[in-house]
């Protein structure tokens, strides 16, 4: 490793402690404009919760009134995470875009994109595989893994995520709203 690969291995190390102590914050608006700051874009009225964890912000894109709730990771390293609007994503739910390749002889990394599209309900410790697009008001149900593409308007649970059900309603709801203290 040269010099340079280190101090920018350094840095991003400093940039991730800082982050990390900034989303701790429980002051909205601080958190707000640091991730207004840095990710790739924040709509407006969107709401993230103190204890967010995100790996390479300037990949991930986040709607209008959309709440992502304490402990949730949102990933951009293996590529950009796009989130629509009025998505609510609860508690400990994990967004991946880069694992490793069970099939690399050397345990490579390997990403892709991750689309959610609007009026997108993500349970509790749900977690979303790279490359998965899910589409316009599906919901993903508490702890399900999801691995393969979800069709709009479709209820997926389970290990790996299957089709379970279909939302008879379409929403028009608004999430992220804030309060001062969470």
């Amino acid at each position: 490793m040269n010099l340079k690969s280190e101090i920018k291995e350094f840095l991003a190390g400093g940039f991730s402690l800082l982050s990390s102590a900034i989303m701790w914050i429980p002051i909205n608006w601080i958190r707000d404009c640091w991730c207004k700051l840095w990710l790739a874009s924040m709509g407006n009225h969107s709401n993230i919760r103190r204890h967010v964890e995100i790996l390479s912000p300037h990949r991930v894109k986040i709607g209008n009134y959309t709440g992502v709730n304490k402990g949730v990771l949102l990933d951009g390293r293996g590529g950009e995470l796009r989130i629509g609007d009025n998505v609510d994503i609860a508690r400990d739910a994990r967004i991946w875009t880069l694992q490793h390749d069970y099939n690399s002889v050397i345990y490579e990394a390997i990403g892709a994109p991750v689309t959610i599209g609007d009026y997108v309900w993500i349970g509790a410790g749900a977690t979303i595989l790279p490359g998965v697009t899910i589409g316009e008001g599906a919901v993903i149900a508490t702890c399900a893994v999801v691995t393969k593409d979800v069709p709009p308007y479709t209820v997926y649970a389970g290990i790996p995520a299957k089709k379970i059900a279909e939302r008879k309603v379409i929403p028009t709801y608004n999430c992220g709203k804030r309060r001062w203290f969470q």
